[in-house]
């Protein structure tokens, strides 16, 4: 009978141990709980700079201020230099290779330079009615702006009483200048060139020529 109580008893105590370590181990098998994977996020789009487009035909005008020099031989064929007021128009076309830009352009220019011959050769002036000029440009596209070189030829028309500086003559000229976009149809810019005519109107009469313009194009 002290058997059958000691039995009883113990297994009313173990009972409650044996529930509690089914618990613990219950919890002890459940699976951790896993944190959410971080999701990804692309980055901010960088803004790329388009370039500008500068295909196309253009026409305008321009105002600038010129230089004239001569000689006849090895003396000065005018009493000083003279200089004065350029005005004219000119029209192009350019064409945009990515970096590169090629072009041409027509350009006339009156003036109202009249310098004064060396008195040696006579006692008169003369007029330096037109020049123009044919050219081609090479630029790079940096944007809104067009930096390049041009050259090409020239051809200078001058009026006077003295047959020696009275007609016209071809010659050379090349310098530099810019170009930058306003809009998508109107540029502004400046130009500086440099000309030389050799036996101009007579043998031996060499002339040179120094101009700077500012210039206004329309784009179509």
């Amino acid at each position: 009978m002290k058997t059958t109580f000691k039995t009883v008893r113990a297994t009313m105590l173990a009972a409650p141990l044996a529930v509690t370590a089914g618990v613990a181990s219950a919890g002890g098998l459940s699976e951790p709980v896993e944190a959410p994977a971080p999701i990804p996020v692309a980055p901010a789009p960088v803004p790329v700079a388009t370039g500008t487009d500068w295909t196309g035909f253009y026409a305008g005008g321009q105002l600038g201020f010129g230089e004239l020099d001569a000689e006849l031989g090895d003396a000065d064929a005018l009493a000083d230099d003279e200089s004065g007021l350029l005005f004219g128009a000119h029209a192009g076309y350019l064409y945009d290779f990515g970096s590169l830009v090629l072009g041409g352009e027509l350009d006339i220019d009156g003036s109202d330079i009249e310098p004064e011959l060396d008195p040696a050769i006579a006692a008169d002036t003369f007029a330096l009615d037109t020049v123009t000029r044919a050219k081609l440009l090479l630029g790079y596209d940096a944007g809104r702006f067009l930096p390049y070189l041009t050259g090409g030829v020239a051809q200078a028309r001058t009026s006077s009483d003295v047959d020696a500086v009275d007609g016209d003559g071809d010659g050379v000229c090349g310098g530099v200048g810019v170009k930058s976009l306003l809009s998508g149809s109107c540029m502004i810019g400046g130009e500086v060139l440099q000309h030389q005519f050799d036996d101009y109107v007579t043998d031996g009469l060499d002339v040179e020529a120094t101009t700077g313009t500012l210039r206004a194009s329309f784009r179509f």
